[in-house]
């Protein structure tokens, strides 16, 4: 029974990395701003997981969420502003590119936890970062002849600004007090969808945006299924995983994002891009393997 149990998880678990990983193909076919994509997806992957919280009857406690309202709404902003940046990333490179300087993430978190959570930073976390910044190297053309082509500079930099304010959801969350999955995830998208609403009012001309029916499907695809059911997929099957599992298995995230930029969109991907790939996904895993 446990063995079917969590063969069952780490099957939820596959498919909603595998889910995760086709984002930027849904942003590469929604002409609509990041800001009112990124929008949609918080409001509307919050109202799916609430639902959930409901059918499933998930109690959510207002004691753990006060208790931990200040970092909930930090981390929600965050979270607001590192998907803008990563669909702009998407727009800007290619999709495989995007994914990889999205996962400079963790090298982000290894250099601010001696500072913000007194961890220890070892030879080995280094090393790591020291290859994940060797491999930022090839990815960015730097071996190529240089830093050529301003629209994909500017992917790589909207991509590691990304992750930059990944790794500030995933210090924040590290801070968090005694608080459930879904609650955490839930007042998080809802934070994050209560600072783009007047944002996009702001930095928005709504009366000039252009959608087609299939568009919005594929908007509303992407902020419920994309989002909503495969978040909670995912909270669904971790807690029945070991962190060694959910850490490789994580890693399906980008390798979907990279086959289906190579093969669906038939985007470039070069020798010094795979070389890149390998240094800063390989870096990365060994880091949080051995964390």
């Amino acid at each position: 029974m446990h063995f079917s149990l969590e063969r069952n998880a780490r099957a939820c678990l596959i498919f909603a990395m595998f889910t995760f990983g086709t984002v930027g193909l849904f942003i590469h076919y929604i002409p609509l701003p990041s800001s009112i994509i990124a929008l949609s997806r918080a409001a509307l992957g919050a109202a799916f997981l609430w639902l959930v919280t409901r059918l499933g009857h998930i109690d959510m406690s207002a004691v753990q969420i006060r208790a931990n309202l200040k970092l909930l709404v930090l981390s929600g902003i965050c979270i607001g502003v590192n998907w803008i940046l990563l669909f702009e990333a998407f727009r800007h490179t290619t999709l495989a590119i995007a994914s990889i300087c999205y996962y400079m993430a963790p090298v982000f978190v290894i250099l601010a936890s001696p500072v913000l959570l007194g961890e220890r930073l070892t030879g080995r976390k280094v090393v790591c970062v020291l290859l994940a910044l060797l491999g930022m190297c090839f990815i960015s053309g730097l071996f190529d002849g240089g830093l050529t082509g301003g629209a994909h500079l500017s992917g790589v930099l909207f991509g590691l600004g990304a992750a930059g304010f990944y790794a500030a959801v995933v210090l924040c969350n590290k801070k968090f007090s005694e608080i459930s999955a879904y609650d955490k995830t839930i007042v998080q998208l809802v934070a994050a969808a209560v600072v783009l609403v007047p944002y996009t009012l702001v930095t928005e001309d709504w009366s000039s945006l252009t959608c087609t029916p299939f568009q919005l499907f594929l908007l509303l695809v992407l902020s419920l299924f994309v989002t909503g059911f495969a978040y909670a997929l995912f909270f669904g099957s971790i807690r029945y995983l070991k962190a060694q599992t959910v850490a490789i298995l994580a890693y399906i995230d980008p390798i979907v994002s990279v086959l289906l930029s190579v093969l669906f969109l038939q985007e470039p991907f070069t020798m010094s891009i795979l070389v890149g790939a390998v240094l800063i996904l390989g870096s990365t895993l060994v880091s949080e393997l051995r964390s």
